[in-house]
Order: structure tokens, then sequence, then C-alpha cells
């Protein structure tokens, strides 16, 4: 934590002040929609990336794939955000919150492909789930919160076909991505909530890539001899790096996080629509039910004021 009189001029400015005008005018888009409306837009696109992304594992592999994803990010966001003018402008203290935030990213990133490449995806989502239900717990208030939990942790069970595995390894991967994205929540809940805007995220994406740079860059090389497997590998990052994570920061910056953590209990339900409109994958009556909870739980949810 910084102190009062350092803290907010300079996140202010960091994150707004001199910002390029295309960040400006998401500014200002930004208050004018509800939150939920970008929570709900970065939910569509948190699955389009990863089922594009396993069918791209053979030619350019699992660290590969991460590699390319956080590459396309930190190159789409350099330019409208300037992360080095951020990360020069921040006082200790929040360098080492976007340097948390950066590697927490980095590594979330590799280990959840890591998880695919080995489990089913709706075991992975099943154990990533579990970690958004203990931030919603610390974030309740109410009987009704309480019960609208419960009610939305039905549902995605219901949804979800949990399969145990006996791949140590994977399961393995699928717990660190769990628990990384309980940070993911936590550290990006912290950055939007400083006034850093999409410029933070910008500045952390920096970050996560100078951390992957050695790890995927080998596994990465065929991409850069087709120009359709590229073409394809930016459209994983756009999809799965850019759109959801800024919608995420627009909808944290004005969520308390126990909000933000309930409403991700939604997951299922995209994942779902996005495996009948491009898997053809229709529910079952059981998927229909666990749905309907899902929705029904995060409709009972009345966020706190302060969380």
């Amino acid at each position: 934590m910084t102190s009062q009189t350092q803290t907010p001029a300079p996140n202010r400015a960091a994150g707004r002040t001199d910002a390029p005008r295309p960040v400006l005018a998401l500014g200002g888009l930004a208050n004018a929609l509800p939150p939920h409306v970008w929570f709900c837009v970065s939910a569509v696109f948190h699955y389009l990336g990863p089922a594009f992304a396993v069918l791209l594992f053979d030619q350019v592999g699992v660290l590969g794939m991460a590699w390319l994803r956080i590459a396309t990010a930190a190159l789409i966001f350099a330019p409208l955000t300037r992360p080095w003018r951020v990360l020069a402008r921040a006082d200790r203290a929040q360098r080492l919150l976007l340097l948390a935030f950066g590697a927490c990213l980095a590594v979330m990133n590799c280990s959840f492909y890591l998880a695919l490449d080995r489990l089913p995806i709706s075991l992975v989502a099943a154990i990533e789930f579990v970690g958004t239900i203990v931030v919603a717990l610390f974030g309740l208030r109410s009987r009704r919160n309480f019960a609208a939990l419960v009610v939305a942790v039905i549902g995605t069970l219901l949804l979800i076909d949990v399969k145990w595995s006996s791949d140590p390894a994977g399961l393995f991967w699928a717990f660190l991505n769990g628990a990384l994205f309980v940070g993911y929540i936590v550290i990006g809940h912290r950055v939007a909530q400083a006034g850093y805007g999409i410029a933070g995220l910008g500045a952390a994406m920096a970050i996560a890539f100078l951390v992957v740079l050695p790890i995927g860059f080998r596994e990465a090389l065929p991409a850069f001899s087709s120009p359709h497997l590229l073409v394809a590998a930016i459209g994983v990052g756009l999809c799965s790096s850019v759109i959801p994570y800024i919608c995420d920061q627009l909808a944290m910056a004005r969520l308390p996080r126990a909000s933000f953590a309930l409403m991700l209990s939604l997951l299922p339900l995209t994942a779902t629509l996005i495996g009948i409109v491009v898997l053809r994958q229709v529910p079952s009556v059981t998927d229909c039910i666990g749905i309907a909870l899902v929705i029904g739980g995060v409709a009972m949810h009345k966020p706190a004021a302060n969380t």
C-alpha cells in the first residue's frame, strides 16, 4: 500500500492524462455502459480463444501458443498504453503491483494451456471455478448473496461434467492455473481500482511478455514461416488476452471484487453456447438446468457497497 499523498495523482496521470486518444475514448465508453455489459463481452471471448488455441497445439506447441498469445497482446497494447511511461512514473509499491500482475498473467496462461493439453476442458474449467468461489465467499455480506452463490455453484456443477483424472502433471497445471486465476482477480481488481485503467493492463502485459520470452519462443518459430498459422495465432491472442482482459478491467473498475468473482460463474454458460455454435455440441437437459441455475444465481446476487 502506498501513502495517501503519493498514490492517487500518479495513478490517475499514468492511466489517463497522457494516454493516447483511443484509450481516452475507450475510457469514455466504459463509463457510458454498465460494468455488466463489459463482463458479458469478456465472458463470450473467454473460451473462444482456448477453443481455437487447442487446434494449434500440434503446429506450434503448447508453450509456443502461450508465447504467441501473450506476444500478440503485448504488441497491441504497447502503442496504445505506452507501458514504459506507466512503469517509469509508478512508485515502488505500484511498480511491484504491476510486476506481480504481469508475472501472474504469464504463468497463468502457460499453466492453463499445459492443463488443456492433458485434461478435458470441462475439468480444467471446474478446477478454475473453485478459486472464484473462495473469492466470492470473502465478499459475502448477506444471506441473499450466500444463497446466490450456492445456486450458482450447484448450477455450475450440473453444467460441467467433472471427470477426475489419473494424470498428476495435468492436475498440477490445472490447480496452478486455478490458484493464479484467483491472483488474476485479486491483483487485477487492485490495478483497476487504482485508476490505471487499460494503461495498467498494457504495462502488465509487457511484463508478461518478458517473462515468457525465453520460454516459448522456440516452439513458436513455425508460425513465422506460415502466414496462415501466424494469423490464426494472432486471432487467438486477440480473443484470449486483448478483448477479454480489457473488458475485465473495465468491469473490475466499477464492480466489487466479490460480485465480479460470482459473475464468473457465467463462464460455463458461455462455454456451452460456444460449443453449440462452433462445435455443434447440443446441451443435455441437465446442462440446461445448470445454465438456468447459474443465471438465477447471478441474478439473485446483490453487490456489496465496498468489497
